[in-house]
């Protein structure tokens, strides 16, 4: 089926006066509305978003936001319900309309406040900010004031937050410091209350246990080479009723005494002066020296025989050895504790330490999170960081931002002539004459032999009718829509018809009367 472009260029032609009709009166009711319009200027402001001023491999703020976050953070405290009264408030924006709610004036002011921020080339951009209003003057105004507010707000938040960091670390470090000294000082605690069997001496003591068992069993023998010999010396005595002396007339005290000598002389060869053993052999000299003087005393006195001499020798010296023995068990008993308890003594004081070292790893990367906040503080202190600063303030614009009258009278002329289209397509569907031989074809079935030439009849002046119909209603909807526009926004039509001076001249008799 092919396009009849003839045909429907003639029907067009035939309804140009109702498309010029529905046209006309869409475009004139567009151009009316956009007239009708308040004008609304928009004055801009522009800030730009720089770079910190130091860079951070010297010095480094401690607020990570990003430009977008902190004009995010901005845009939600501007438009708060508060802060957005308050500027109604002291602009008067609404000073007209004293009734009106509260929530129509905030969704107002709220729509009339515009940030904008392009891509930014890394953390720099610049901030687009502007207010709507009917007065150029009151725009420009409102937008410095908030871009006032963006500054005040952007330096308050960065110094907030790099003041809450470096308050966080200050705390941070004071509180690791006391933990420290406490964690020291429980150690310092430990360690004195178990002095005798910490890590670091076992190695000591097992070594000084090991002598005290060898210079016990040196006493066992001691003590029963001297009991022997008492038993002997008595056996003796009992049944001879006498001593037998050795060739050189000497004591068994100045033998002892002589031997000791020799072993201490030895010993201080080879072992060191602190050594347990040494000091035993100094004792005991020191000890066979006075019994030897006192044997010669008594024996210069004639008061005790050379046996009762002898046996006190060996009483004397079993005594001693005695006491040495009591002392080295008593000794070994405490070192094999003081060993016992090494091993679990050992594992708590490693956990202390452990708890020492990781509050002291804690407390220095503290101290080094405060330097940087406190150079970050600094930095945001003295404005050395990211900032915001106005590079253009708004004045009040020459011409209006909105409405664009062109793109309304242009919606206008374009809805104007869809409609004209779609009525025209509407018109077709209803209309159910055969005018062309394709819809002689179509309604009868058949091909017809051939066709007459157009007759004008009562459908043509039907169309007519239409035509006349709908260009009178489009004179009687635009005059009086042109007229209403002229005396609005031109000029009273009293003035432009020569009424207004009669007008104005009997005002002065009514008020006299």
């Amino acid at each position: 089926m092919t396009l009849d472009l003839r045909f429907y260029l003639s029907l067009m032609l035939r309804r140009l006066p109702i498309i010029l009709a529905i046209t006309i009166t869409a475009t004139m009711a567009g151009v009316l509305y956009a007239i009708s319009l308040p004008p609304v200027f928009r004055a801009e402001s522009r800030l730009l978003i720089e770079n910190a001023q130091i860079p951070d491999e010297l010095a480094a703020s401690t607020v990570r936001s990003t430009a977008d976050e902190i004009l995010l953070s901005i845009q939600q405290r501007i438009l708060t319900r508060e802060n957005l009264l308050t500027l109604a408030d002291r602009h008067s924006l609404f000073a007209n309309a004293p009734e009106m709610a509260q929530n129509v004036k905030l969704d107002q002011i709220g729509s009339r406040i515009s940030m904008y921020m392009p891509t930014t080339q890394g953390n720099t951009g610049v901030v687009h900010v502007s207010f709507a209003a009917g007065d150029p003057e009151l725009s420009a105004v409102v937008t410095n004031d908030i871009a006032e507010q963006i500054l005040q707000w952007n330096t308050e938040l960065r110094t907030r937050a790099s003041g809450s960091t470096l308050d966080f670390f200050d705390q941070e470090v004071r509180r690791l410091t006391d933990e420290l000294s406490q964690q020291n000082a429980k150690i310092l605690e430990f360690e004195q209350a178990n002095r005798d069997a910490l890590p670091e001496s076992l190695e000591y003591r097992r070594t000084r246990q090991a002598s005290q068992q060898e210079r016990l069993l040196q006493v066992n023998r001691e003590l029963a080479s001297l009991r022997d010999r008492r038993d002997r010396l008595t056996e003796l005595y009992d049944r001879t009723g006498r001593l037998v002396t050795s060739e050189t007339d000497r004591s068994p005290e100045q033998e002892r005494l002589e031997q000791a000598r020799q072993e201490l002389a030895s010993a201080l060869v080879v072992l060191a002066p602190s050594n347990p053993r040494l000091r035993a052999l100094q004792t005991e000299v020191a000890a066979l020296e006075e019994r030897v003087k006192a044997q010669l005393g008594a024996s210069g006195g004639g008061q005790l025989s050379a046996f009762e001499v002898q046996m006190l020798d060996i009483d004397g010296q079993i005594t001693f050895l005695a006491e040495q023995k009591k002392l080295l068990e008593e000794d070994l008993v405490k070192l094999e504790a003081s060993i016992e308890a090494t091993p679990g003594n050992s594992i708590r004081l490693a956990e202390l330490q452990n708890n020492y070292e990781t509050l002291r790893v804690q407390y220095e990367e503290a101290v080094t999170s405060l330097s940087e906040a406190r150079m970050g503080d600094r930095i945001e202190v003295t404005d050395r960081g990211q900032r915001i600063s106005v590079i253009e303030k708004a004045v009040p614009p020459p011409f209006r931002a909105e409405p664009n009258r062109q793109r309304i009278t242009i919606a206008a002329l374009g809805a104007g002539v869809i409609l004209s289209a779609a009525l025209l397509v509407l018109l077709e569907i209803l209309n159910q004459t055969v005018r062309r031989p394709t819809e002689v074809i179509k309604a009868l079935g058949v091909a017809p032999f051939g066709t007459v030439g157009y007759l004008p009849g009562p459908p043509e002046r039907t169309g007519m009718t239409l035509n006349r119909v709908a260009v009178l209603l489009a004179l009687l909807i635009n005059i009086p829509m042109i007229l209403l526009a002229v005396h609005l926004y031109v000029a009273p039509l009293g003035t432009l018809l020569g009424f207004a001076p009669d007008a104005a001249a009997e005002a002065p008799a009514s008020l006299t009367e």
